[in-house]
């Protein structure tokens, strides 16, 4: 059972903001069932995307504050909104901040009348944002939550029940959008943006209730699961592109002359005005002419147009075979894992008595600013099983097969976990490789058995492949303190307190059955660099003829570009990937530690 909160009288800066990273956390992981009920205002099939993405910058850009005040954390959150506004989903969210900034913008403080004030005049943003306002969407919903939070703010004073009845209310409102939309009533859905909407204060309650911020049972799957796919665009609404400029300016028109100019290109249309920036949103035959008008108005920052009717058919591709499922500890950039539309299974990263989803609701950078301030050691956790049989669900709701690769078995219950879980889910088609290794060197393995996936290779063939570059594959890291190896049993208490004395830094490597392992030491940061390339030209020669290389460091990016820069120089690999380490790696290794992974392919 989830633990009670205590009453919570009030919402200040740091309270908004743990609230805004839970909300964009489980709005995030619903993002793949959003995008399947996307069918208005077109079945393009990214509404989840974009507001994932616009929420999840909004809450990036208020973690950068640090400490601060309500009206600070509200003014960050709404610039960000405009800034980072993506499709039509993501502008109304925007739209919603706006209002929501200007009604707490003198406020320290906020109890629920402050709330229920700051969720009307965000709604009623919204619904003037819109060009052709139709019931039965976010418009409606938002309304409606705001009406509630009225109602409630009379009733009571505590914000945990007040945030919990809020959200009974968004789902009765969501729960009534098929009766007001014929579209989501023939496809049999709510509407996706509207949905965003609610999960956004859901994510909130979660926080409260000391629930997980993942996707787990609670996340329903549509009774049509493909929702977007076969809803067809109605004729009114048939334009090809969805149009975004950005325009920065001194005499910008304002939002209704904008609105006014638009309306001949297209439907639609969202536009923003904010200080000196304007964001509109059109769906339209001409981009660009869109283009032209908005450069008449100052300087173009960013544009887009995509084609939606492309966007709609890329829905019926076929299913994938085969889906690659990593944890999170694999260290690979999002943009690599969307690339190879990979699923991750986030580890947990415990600290004191909060447990954080890595890369979710605790990336590296923000694990290494903490155990900095605070004396409380980190710790991490495996994924629960009902991540893991959430992950092998999303793999297999689009491709006929789900191979797993994950953390290293020899230091982790992570592969045991998943293994049981795969067992207990009673799906069928899901195969489970030990990567024997962590970090890049499970990313690295990803990325190939995603390449061979994608040629048409079975499981079976990928399986072995795997099996034989990782036994000729390796790693070797190095930590700036013995702190966090002595915490996790890697070093004993004499050895640290010797090499603090003597400014000895460890090497060690991952070996051959997953374990790391010391190899050596060497006095001085200044001699690891040079000791670690001459390791590798040792093992690395003769040259292999595909050879993938990888750097990830522990917030030391100056090391980790130039370690990367000479690995280019000296080996010429094939790919050589950098990244900052995730939180559930950095908890073991702490700030300043640095990594370089080799995977041998030929």
């Amino acid at each position: 059972m989830p633990a009670v909160a205590a009453e919570i009288t009030y919402l200040d800066g740091p309270r908004l903001l743990r609230s805004v990273r839970a909300a964009a956390g489980w709005v995030d992981a619903g993002r793949d069932e959003l995008n399947r009920i996307n069918v208005f205002p077109v079945p393009d099939g990214d509404t989840g995307t974009n507001f994932a993405s616009t929420l999840r910058a909004v809450a990036d850009a208020a973690s950068q504050l640090g400490p601060a005040s309500l009206d600070v954390v509200t003014k960050t959150m709404a610039q960000a909104g405009v800034l980072a506004a993506q499709g039509n989903s993501g502008m109304l969210l925007s739209q919603f901040l706006l209002g929501f900034r200007q009604a707490l913008a003198e406020h320290q403080t906020a109890g629920p009348g402050e709330l229920a004030r700051a969720l009307r005049i965000g709604s009623n943003q919204v619904a003037s944002a819109l060009d052709e306002p139709v019931e039965g969407t976010i418009l409606t919903v938002a309304r409606d939550v705001a009406d509630a939070a009225e109602r409630l703010a009379a009733r009571t004073k505590n914000l945990a029940e007040f945030m919990r009845l809020l959200v009974v209310q968004a789902d009765e409102s969501l729960s009534r959008t098929p009766e007001l939309l014929a579209v989501l009533r023939e496809s049999g859905v709510v509407d996706a943006g509207a949905k965003a909407f609610v999960r956004m204060f859901e994510g909130v309650v979660r926080l409260i209730d000391g629930q997980p911020i993942e996707a787990d049972g609670a996340t329903t799957l549509s009774p049509v699961p493909f929702a977007a796919a076969v809803s067809q665009v109605a004729a009114e609404r048939d334009f090809q592109f969805c149009t975004e400029v950005l325009v920065r300016g001194t005499d910008l028109p304002p939002t209704n002359a904008v609105r006014a100019h638009l309306r001949s290109l297209g439907g639609s249309i969202v536009v923003l005005n904010i200080e000196d920036i304007l964001k509109l949103h059109i769906h339209t035959d001409s981009p660009q002419q869109v283009f032209d008008l908005a450069r008449s108005w100052g300087v173009i920052e960013s544009q887009k147009a995509d084609d939606m009717r492309v966007q709609h058919d890329s829905l019926h591709v076929a299913r994938r075979p085969i889906t690659i499922v990593v944890d999170s500890s694999c260290d690979l950039t999002d943009e690599i894992v969307d690339r190879h539309s990979m699923v991750v299974v986030p580890l947990q990263v415990i600290g004191g008595d909060k447990t954080y989803l890595d890369r979710v609701e605790l990336r590296g950078k923000d694990l290494y600013d903490r155990m900095r301030e605070v004396t409380t050691p980190f710790t991490t956790s495996q994924p629960t099983p009902a991540a893991f049989v959430q992950a092998f669900e999303d793999a297999l709701s689009d491709a006929d097969q789900a191979l797993g690769i994950f953390l290293s078995g020899a230091v982790s219950g992570t592969l045991g976990s998943a293994e049981m879980a795969a067992r207990a889910s009673g799906l069928d088609g899901i195969t489970i490789v030990d990567s024997r290794t962590a970090s890049l060197g499970l990313g690295m393995l990803a990325v190939l058995a995603a390449e061979l996936a994608e040629a048409g290779r079975s499981v079976p063939e990928i399986v072995q492949e795997l099996q034989r570059v990782r036994d000729q594959s390796g790693a070797i890291f190095t930590v700036d303190t013995f702190e966090n190896l002595l915490r996790s049993g890697r070093v004993g208490r004499g050895k640290a307190w010797l090499g603090s004395v003597l400014d000895l830094k460890p090497i060690l490597e991952v070996d051959s059955v997953g374990k790391v392992v010391p190899l050596s030491r060497v006095r001085g940061r200044e001699a690891l660099v040079p000791w670690v390339l001459e390791e590798l030209e040792r093992r690395l020669t003769p040259r292999p003829s595909s050879l993938r290389l990888g750097v990830i460091h522990g917030d030391a990016p100056a090391v980790a570009e130039q370690l990367r820069a000479e690995l280019i120089g000296r080996f010429a690999p094939r790919d050589c990937f950098l990244n900052h380490a995730t939180a559930a790696i950095g908890v073991h290794t702490g700030p300043g530690a640095w990594a370089v992974f080799y995977q041998i392919e030929d």
